[in-house]
């Protein structure tokens, strides 16, 4: 599903209609609820009949002990609030709080005095991990389905110069699964607004004579648009003393406010917040490329890599054989890629193509449809009638799991590009080439050839800075439903 295609133009509308809608505080009422007896029920049950099972004494004491445990440990970790909910990350803080609630009960078994744990007992709180790891995903995909509605939002003022404004109203219009929609701007100075963004009041460029003038002008946009929530950029005429002025002014009238630091496609994982003299400091935490991390991903890739050849050898065996009877030619097409710092190797695919493919690109480049450096044509001539299924059903690219297995490349990674489209690159789009490439990454799953250059470059970019295991298995999840949809192959 395409997340970027025409943001810019997407913003304005989609800021005009969604004003009218419900704030965050209005967001549907029965997340929390549902989630506490969710939580009750989920370690109060499982835990009371493993320890009438094993005939412990109190059985009644002891499972209302872990059904009180288990949601008050959430309500520490925060687990009942809108960010928890929102959060992709959410199931890693479910077995983390799981944890927590297994050490604290047993602690309790010791202070207590009690005989040794029962295994029983606990093996009857996998049923709070399970239970309460599904409604954390229910009711993320519910409120990522009432996001796309245009319902469960929060209306936001921005405070900032104009191509802050623009920048923030960019970034914010390229996605759909978070709550906050632009309903006006308060620019710092004279500069033109264009992201179509109505523009409130102007904040003048020199400190005001009184403190509360910011405010003032910033708290009656706020009323006028009924926004709950302001972004505030500092930068060169929003200083940090005034934006400390402007925070106390809106916090006293109840409105929230958030600083935007201006950097973008950072996990928060990679983010710490501390502070040094009265300073606050955002200390950004380096990407993973190398170390434990690395080498466990390479050591998944080949064990994954060797364990799908075996399976599939089949249908790869089926394939070929397609090929060869499909179109005169060799059933494999060997292509030169770069890899991980520029390391040229060798790619296998399935041959989609004629055999005089690579000749016949030359009278073809007038044809491009892509806006960057990658050649793609909806209706290529030169792919063969197997290949069109190949392709819509991603088929060729299996014979890179033996690249995988060779170390050339990743299960998940950005897609190799071809020596002639390196030499084009900049600094920015050669940090593409800073992991291994893999046979399927975020551009796969997130609309493939229908992506523009620009998005491409942007979705490497984040997997190159944000790589995780974790966001790996949920990459290779995803693929299966790109595929078999098939938006964008060809």
């Amino acid at each position: 599903m395409r997340r970027f295609k025409n943001a810019m133009s997407r913003q304005a509308p989609v800021s005009v209609a969604r004003r009218p809608v419900y704030r965050a505080e209005t967001r549907a009422r029965w997340y929390c609820p549902f989630s506490v007896c969710v939580d009750l029920l989920a370690a109060a049950l499982p835990v009371g009949a493993a320890i009438v099972k094993v005939h412990e004494p109190h059985p009644l004491r002891l499972a209302a002990t872990a059904a009180l445990l288990w949601p008050l440990i959430g309500v520490m970790s925060k687990r009942y609030t809108s960010l928890a909910w929102g959060d992709k990350g959410g199931l890693r803080a479910v077995v983390r709080d799981w944890l927590v609630l297994v050490g604290a009960l047993a602690t309790l078994r010791v202070i207590c005095g009690l005989d040794s744990v029962p295994a029983e007992a606990f093996t009857a709180l996998i049923p709070a991990l399970v239970l309460t790891g599904l409604c954390q995903k229910l009711i993320h995909r519910h409120l990522l389905a009432a996001r796309r509605e245009a319902r469960a939002l929060r209306h936001v003022l921005v405070v900032g110069e104009p191509p802050t404004v623009d920048a923030v109203v960019e970034q914010l219009a390229q996605r759909t699964d978070h709550e906050y929609v632009i309903v006006g701007s308060c620019p710092v100075g004279e500069g033109e607004v264009r992201s179509g963004v109505p523009v409130c009041v102007r904040l003048p460029c020199e400190e005001p004579e009184t403190p509360e003038a910011d405010a003032t002008a910033v708290l009656g946009a706020a009323d006028e648009l009924a926004a709950d929530l302001v972004f505030v950029a500092p930068g060169r005429y929003l200083s940090g003393e005034r934006v400390r002025r402007l925070s106390w002014m809106l916090h006293d009238r109840g409105r929230s406010l958030m600083v935007l630091p201006g950097i973008v496609d950072v996990a928060r994982r990679r983010v710490q917040l501390t502070s040094a003299a009265g300073l606050t400091l955002l200390h950004i935490a380096p990407p993973l490329q190398r170390g434990v991390h690395t080498l466990a991903k390479s050591v998944v890739d080949r064990v994954c890599a060797l364990v799908l050849i075996i399976l599939l050898s089949p249908l790869l065996l089926a394939l070929a054989l397609a090929v060869r009877l499909g179109s005169p030619g060799p059933a494999l097409y060997r292509q030169t890629r770069v890899g991980w710092n520029m390391t040229p190797f060798a790619m296998w695919k399935f041959r989609t193509m004629v055999v005089d493919a690579d000749r016949l690109k030359g009278g073809l480049e007038a044809q491009n449809e892509n806006d960057g450096h990658m050649f793609k044509m909806r209706r290529d001539p030169r792919v063969t009638p197997v290949g069109r299924v190949l392709r819509r059903f991603s088929l060729d690219e299996l014979p890179q799991l033996f690249n995988i297995l060779f170390g050339h490349m990743s299960l998940v990674g950005p897609r190799p590009p071809v020596p002639e489209e390196v030499v084009k690159y900049n600094g920015t789009e050669m940090r593409r080439l800073m992991v291994k490439p893999g046979l399927t990454g975020l551009w796969q799953v997130s609309g493939r050839s229908d992506l523009s250059w620009r998005e491409t470059v942007a979705l490497d970019l984040r997997y190159v800075d944000n790589w995780s295991l974790a966001g790996d298995m949920n990459v290779m999840v995803r693929t299966v439903r790109a595929v078999l949809d098939g938006q964008g192959a060809y």
